[in-house]
């Protein structure tokens, strides 16, 4: 049967009986911050709109009805690139679409009723959950890029605010299996979901729920749940898009902290059945056409840690014989619920809320023939043939709900949720797997070739973003602070075996074997959190403030001394590792505030090298440390030590141990090159850890000449980077970067702050200090000014166009004023002494840019300025100065 060919038939129906509005037909309008609505909006019509996360590795599109992806509201375009919008790309960007579409699904008891509410119904396209209309149903975008975005959590948030009180039938269609309109339970929902580019956090998008109880009644027995129906394809549209799903249920896999542990990630799960859109496509598998990869729902939070789970897939049909879903055989405790029928899709509040109450935890769908068949095994419903269950088992049009309760709810309630859209990669490891070894009998063989590792390290991931390992939110009480759940691992260990004869033993005519672990190294690692939201990513060290004195020299050519100190960038202790982990700094520079435009021009790392370590039982090595400096190997390994002589072809051993060596960074560690990033005190000493880096505690030794001169800084951690040979008539855009190397223990990347976080724009001419008190003359530029010069581009100066993109031709123009006091007055007149504009300029003395000004040749009339010649005059406290300027336009 079609997918979903159903429900355009039912809303034409209901269109012919009642006034009603067909959503998916409405035209779109675009709104503010990246999101979309759908339809003309008025005050009595929901504002529906949709965001797109695209930051990072996953594109996901987030609606303010309570669905994600954009199988429930189609015709959606992407706000950034005006094609459509991507409903779940991975990796993005590409073709590659891992969702149809997912819901949200929230029952409970009300009276001696059962009700429930959904984003989308899945089968009969039932929408149950809306905006209001504007300005309250209006997504909210916000990011942490943006300066002002001070409530900002992620790189890309999205906040909607939805309800299921809407019972209009234009927008809501009645239950067609219970035979009656939508009843609301009287829910709010606050939806948050944030994403980062972050390479630890670019492979999901974590959602947040603040579910408000808005009704009068008390609600009992509340069940939620997530459904979801993928449709794997790199083609949408075709049934090779949705008949080859699988899906199932990860409970655990090996910690990416390694030394043996378990990890519990509760992961359901839907990926294509051989990573190929159809049967007959070659191998191998390629990057960009490949279906090889995996997509889940990791729920994070929940109202309450003791609260019961159930995960159900299920084939929905249209013809009885083919809708199926595993379902439990009946007894006498649990007798057997009809879906009508069907054995699969839930129709209808009753079969709903039965499903997300029954808890009950399906076999994954591979499996389908070994449980499903004859008299089924292990309590299963039997009955499906052999070949449809072998059908079924490698691959269909599949969906799945992981549902959790039950709670009661009183009005004015608030309950949290919190879960996590997840990708992985490299679920399927060889083209072909699917041929050669599924076997729908006993599907181990092909199961056991699946790899659920990126996948379920990107889920940890995001639950360490929601609450930190080890990171104690609550400081109050240093005693009592519970700071999470930590292992010990033991990484080098000695058995110590002792033989006495001693009289405790059981029979004193034994020898007693007294055994002991002589512990060589061992560490404490943090996997979960205190309990308390954090939605707090690791982060690189903090970008360290510039100050940028500008200068002429005696050849009229322009430089930049940038001075910063490095304090808070070098002490600042990482998130998750709770260790310092700065590495060193990069200087970049540019002609545009854009970060992709910046170039380095200078960096510094510290001389550290990476230990890879050869692990017999996974013939690999690997990297369990973080980098050691260079004294410090040579106190291991002797003074004449070197680390570089030691690569991965021919590795040191050492006390029964095989490992090599690399550099961490560039190792370029030389801070007494003047030409390149150097310290300013280079005799400067640390000051004393017992100091706690406090100015004060500096103060009250100055014996020890810890801090600058103007005691506002230490000494120690003071840097400089010259930047020589540039135009003056040009603004320059340069920023310092803080880096660190990452943590081995995690997986994590070595980490750098955005060049656009601290950037500094200045123009290479003398402070206003130098000009104030050597009187220096005003410099106009480009004068004359002729317009078919072409100013906007490199031949031209590149004295106007930049960041006025959306400025016509009309206001592109600019004259600068150079060499000005930090306030002054400039005044522009023709020949006739008629005054043409006047220029306000009023800035702190010796900030950037406080020496320029420019004009944008716009008269006082707010008209172009016309061709002739013209005087200026600057008047301050310092003096006046007056001048000419040609323009021939």
């Amino acid at each position: 049967m079609q997918k979903y060919q159903m429900w355009p038939y039912i809303a034409l129906i209901l269109c012919s009986l009642i006034p009603c509005q067909i959503l998916v037909a409405r035209s779109l309008q675009p709104i503010e911050n990246g999101a979309l609505s759908v339809g003309k909006i008025s005050s009595d019509v929901p504002f529906v709109s949709v965001g797109v996360h695209n930051i990072g590795k996953i594109a996901l599109t987030v609606s303010n009805q309570g669905h994600f992806g954009t199988g429930f509201i189609t015709g959606v375009a992407d706000p950034l690139t005006g094609g459509p919008a991507p409903s779940c790309i991975y990796p993005y960007p590409g073709h590659l679409n891992y969702l149809f579409s997912g819901a949200f699904w929230i029952g409970a008891v009300v009276g001696r009723d059962t009700l429930v509410s959904v984003g989308a119904d899945g089968w009969s396209y039932t929408k149950e959950l809306w905006p209001d209309a504007l300005p309250r149903g209006r997504i909210i975008h916000r990011s942490t890029s943006n300066s002002g975005d001070t409530d900002a959590v992620s790189q890309q948030d999205y906040i909607a605010i939805y309800a299921d009180t809407l019972t209009n039938t234009s927008n809501v269609e009645p239950d067609g299996f219970d035979n009656r309109p939508h009843i609301p339970l009287g829910i709010e929902i606050t939806q948050r979901s944030f994403a980062w580019s972050y390479t630890y956090a670019e492979d999901f998008v974590l959602f947040d729920y603040s579910i408000k109880y808005i009704g009068e009644k008390k609600l009992n027995k509340v069940y939620m749940g997530f459904y979801v129906d993928a449709d794997v394809t790199s083609a949408p549209g075709g049934a090779e898009g949705y008949a080859d799903d699988i899906s199932g249920f990860k409970q655990s896999i090996p910690s990416p902290q390694g030394c043996n542990f378990i990890d519990t990630v509760n992961i359901a799960w839907v990926a294509d059945n051989d990573g190929k859109q159809t049967t007959s496509d070659p191998c191998p598998f390629t990057e960009s056409g490949s279906l090889t990869s995996i997509t889940g729902i990791h729920v994070i939070r929940t109202p309450s840690d003791s609260l019961k789970y159930s995960f159900n897939w299920w084939i929905s049909n249209g013809s009885a014989s083919e809708d199926f879903g595993p379902r439990k055989k009946a007894t006498a405790e649990d007798p057997f619920r009809d879906f009508g029928g069907f054995l699969g899709t839930p129709e209808g509040d009753r079969n709903k809320y039965y499903m997300m109450r029954h808890e009950e935890f399906d076999y994954d769908q591979l499996f389908t023939a070994v449980y499903a068949v004859d008299n089924g095994q292990d309590g299963w419903l039997g009955g499906l043939s052999s070949g449809s269950a072998a059908d079924f088992a490698d691959g269909y049009d599949t969906r799945y709900l992981l549902s959790f309760g039950p709670f009661d709810m009183k009005p004015g309630e608030v309950l949290p949720i919190s879960f996590a859209y997840v990708a992985g990669e490299h679920f399927h490891t060889r083209c072909g797997n699917m041929s050669s070894l599924f076997d729908a009998k006993n599907p181990w063989d092909y199961y056991n070739h699946l790899s659920f590792q990126d996948l379920g390290l990107n889920a940890t991931w995001a639950s360490w973003i929601y609450d930190n390992p080890g990171y104690c939110t609550d400081t109050s009480d240093t005693t009592t602070r519970d700071c999470g759940k930590y292992r010990i691992c033991v990484l080098e260990s000695t058995l110590v075996i002792d033989t006495t004869t001693d009289s405790t033993c059981l029979n004193p005519n034994d020898t007693c074997i007294d055994t002991s672990v002589v512990y060589k190294r061992a560490d404490t690692i943090w996997y979960q959190g205190d309990g308390i939201p954090d939605f707090r990513g690791a982060a690189p060290p903090p970008a360290p403030k510039l100050r940028v004195t500008p200068r002429v020299n005696k050849y009229n050519q322009g430089e930049l001394e940038i001075r910063w100190n490095g304090l808070k960038s070098e002490t600042k202790k990482d998130v998750f590792s709770r260790v310092q982990d700065f590495e060193g700094y990069r200087v970049y520079q540019s002609l545009t505030p854009k970060a992709a435009d910046f170039v380095i021009l200078s960096s510094f790392d510290k001389d550290d090298y990476n230990k890879y370590i050869w692990n017999s039982s996974r013939s690999a090595y690997e990297l369990l440390d973080i980098p050691y400096t260079l004294a410090s190997l040579k106190t291991l390994y002797g003074t004449n030590f070197s680390p570089l002589g030691y690569p991965r072809d021919n590795p040191f051993y050492w006390r029964d141990s095989l490992f090599y060596f690399m550099a961490q960074d560039w190792n370029q560690s030389d801070l007494g090159d003047t030409n390149l990033i150097h310290k300013v005190y280079p005799d400067a000493p640390r000051p004393p850890t017992i100091w706690n880096w406090n100015l004060d505690s500096a103060r009250a030794h100055p014996e020890d000449s810890a801090l600058t001169p103007d005691g506002k800084y230490f000494r120690y951690f003071e840097y400089r980077y010259n930047i020589k040979h540039l135009l003056p008539s040009q603004i320059y855009y340069v920023s310092v970067t803080a880096f660190d190397y990452g943590d081995p223990k995690t997986g994590l990347p070595a980490l750098e702050s955005s060049p656009s976080l601290n950037k500094v724009a200045e123009y290479p001419q003398n402070q206003t200090g130098l000009v104030e008190s050597g009187r220096l003359k005003v410099i106009v530029y480009p004068n004359p000014y002729r317009n078919d010069r072409n100013y906007g581009n490199q031949e031209g100066g590149n004295f106007e166009g930049r960041n006025q993109a959306d400025a016509g031709a009309d206001r592109s123009h600019r004259i600068h004023f150079a060499n000005l006091p930090h306030k002054c007055k400039i005044k522009i007149f023709s020949l006739d002494g008629d005054l043409i504009r006047e220029l306000d300029h009023n800035m702190t003395k010796d900030s950037p840019g406080s020496m320029h000004h420019q004009w944008d040749m716009i008269t006082r009339n707010t008209q172009l300025v016309v061709s002739g010649i013209y005087y200026y005059t600057v008047e301050s406290e310092y003096g006046n100065q007056i001048g000419k300027l040609v323009i021939i336009m």
